[in-house]
């Protein structure tokens, strides 16, 4: 096994680490146990378990936006999870969106989740690489990431890929943890068990990166203080049992864990949070 295929077998047991049984077995059986019928679902009843990012459904629903899609693009969502954000943005903007995931049953499940959401014709879902993108150049209008770039080393060739695969003068819309000026990060994290796992870069680096890839920064925002308090805001409302639908489906009993540091990292300045648009 090559040292890339083992980096991307390590990554995708990171991402896929839950307890027994297919995920789509235990989003259903979480969705029952709240009171929701499977096969009648909103995106509003997924959204907490296809929304793993900062913020969830609401910092989609900022980056959409901001991004400013319309009915007549095509849209690349490198690293695509569970669907959640390319649904919504195909819902809101009437846009078709293709996902691309490195672990092939969340695309299993992404495309579930879009046939119950009636969303098949709007978004496809394929399993591959960020940083060998299967597509020919030039042949999306626009390109959407959240939450992927930190378990990425080489940050040049997955943005670069981006900038191949969408159009000139296309938008590339941005959400991403990076590197604060603070400590070095407490572990485990979303993203990360271990160091060997995380490969945050910080403001001005991701800047140069971008324009290195030929790609032209038109909104740049530190939105760590909306972090801080949506994390504050959960932790307040947090009691009694566990949700019975949420991210640790997908992370494992080590979720609350994360979390914590998560919020920790971004209070002491370890982890700032950034949304971009950036012009191909």
């Amino acid at each position: 096994m090559s040292s890339d295929t083992e980096f991307e077998a390590t990554v995708q047991r990171h991402w896929f680490s839950a307890a027994a049984g297919t995920l789509l077995q235990r989003i259903d059986a979480g969705l029952v146990a709240s009171g929701i019928d499977p096969q009648n679902v909103t995106f509003d009843d997924l959204s907490p378990v296809d929304e793993f990012h900062v913020r969830g459904r609401e910092a989609t629903g900022e980056l959409a936006e901001l991004a400013a899609f319309t009915t007549d693009d095509l849209i690349l969502d490198a690293g695509s999870g569970l669907g959640g954000p390319s649904r919504y943005v195909a819902s809101q903007c009437g846009c078709r969106v293709t996902g691309i995931d490195l672990t092939a049953e969340y695309c299993q499940v992404a495309t579930e989740l879009a046939r119950r959401v009636g969303l098949s014709e709007r978004v496809e879902y394929r399993q591959g690489n960020a940083l060998h993108l299967p597509f020919e150049n030039d042949v999306f209008d626009g390109g959407w990431t959240q939450h992927i770039s930190m378990n990425i080393p080489d940050k040049r060739a997955f943005f670069g890929e981006m900038a191949r695969v969408v159009k000139p003068g296309g938008r590339l819309a941005i959400y991403d943890p990076i590197r604060g000026e603070g400590e070095e990060i407490r572990l485990p994290v979303p993203w990360a068990r271990s160091p060997d796992m995380s490969f945050l870069i910080g403001a001005a680096e991701t800047r140069d990166v971008l324009s290195a890839c030929g790609l032209r920064i038109q909104e740049w925002r530190d939105v760590t203080q909306k972090a801080v308090d949506w994390f504050e805001a959960r932790a307040a409302a947090a009691g009694g049992p566990a949700p019975e639908l949420g991210l640790h489906l997908l992370l494992g009993e080590d979720w609350p864990a994360m979390a914590q540091n998560m919020v920790e990292n971004l209070r002491t300045g370890r982890i700032t949070m950034m949304q971009a648009i950036a012009i191909v």
